[in-house]
């Protein structure tokens, strides 16, 4: 079943790519299921843009949907990699410097053959308050169930003044409703 991201990975760390899991994929590492239909890797690097650039995934069979953002997008683009029978993955393209520091902090880990590089708790809520969605409010509001309230909140506001104020308004939220 996780054949496709180890192959995505792979290919990403032989390009010297930092990437690292995020969303749905990203909680269950951390210890919250629910259910999804792929799996998300964020990198930074606009060079996975170019189809070239997985050449050798599609001359293997993969198929590849590659969609770049506009200027005014909060993400440089997105890449859906598929795979007959296994779950897709897409890689989330960001542009921004906070993202860059989130995959640094990120920690492997064997989900499949390969370590895969996986976001801590406070960057995964820091992207999903960055998304701002009502499933990643709700996604924020089970991890801080989970891993306890102290232990996230210093560390995410610690960061949070580098996201946009949207992702300070909804952690305001979430926490008030707590």
């Amino acid at each position: 079943m996780l054949g496709l991201l180890d192959d995505v990975s792979r290919e990403l760390t032989a390009h010297a790519v930092r990437h690292a899991l995020i969303g749905a994929g990203a909680l269950a590492v951390h210890g919250v299921s629910r259910s999804t239909f792929d799996l998300d890797l964020l990198v930074t690097d606009r060079a996975v843009l170019a189809s070239s650039f997985w050449g050798r995934l599609a001359g293997h069979g993969d198929t590849l949907d590659v969609r770049v953002g506009d200027d005014d997008d909060p993400l440089a683009g997105v890449v859906r990699i598929s795979r007959a029978g296994a779950r897709s993955v897409d890689v989330v393209v960001g542009r921004s410097a906070w993202q860059q520091e989130a995959l640094a902090r990120a920690a492997p880990v064997h989900l499949g053959e390969v370590p895969v590089p996986v976001v801590g708790p406070a960057d995964l809520v820091l992207l999903k308050l960055y998304a701002g969605g009502p499933q990643d409010a709700w996604d924020v509001a089970q991890l801080l169930d989970l891993l306890g309230r102290a232990t996230l909140v210093e560390d995410v506001e610690s960061k949070l003044s580098r996201l946009p104020t949207h992702a300070a308004t909804l952690w305001r939220r979430i926490l008030g409703g707590r």
